[in-house]
């Protein structure tokens, strides 16, 4: 099976839920939140987690997982800003199912802090 490499900045909150899961899935989204936007690259990940979850936790994580290429392929990759800005947008309604496309178990491959 070919998979894809995905990455999410991550806040203490959401990763709490993900440690909960046995590292396996993605918690549901909350209501204002239609949209799971995993980006496509490690340098974007960091940027994000450095400006958006240090900035409002404290602390923020750089998670990476491994999804079923099939199943990605159903959505395009979104430029959002420079040339590395890339993330796809799954709808919320379709999180059950990546999650049951994930293949292994969700990393936390980097942690930043205030301090960093």
């Amino acid at each position: 099976m070919k998979t894809i490499t995905m990455y999410r900045p991550t806040g203490p909150q959401e990763l709490q839920l993900v440690i909960e899961s046995g590292y396996t899935q993605w918690p549901p989204r909350l209501p204002e939140q239609p949209i799971f936007y995993p980006v496509t690259n490690e340098a974007y990940a960091i940027e994000i987690t450095r400006k958006w979850n240090v900035q409002q936790s404290g602390v923020g994580f750089v998670t990476k997982f491994e999804v079923d290429a099939h199943f990605v392929s159903r959505y395009k990759i979104e430029c959002v800003g420079g040339a590395h800005h890339t993330e796809w947008w799954i709808p919320a309604e379709d999180l059950a199912e990546l999650n049951a496309n994930i293949v292994g178990k969700i990393e936390v491959i980097a942690e930043y802090q205030t301090r960093d």
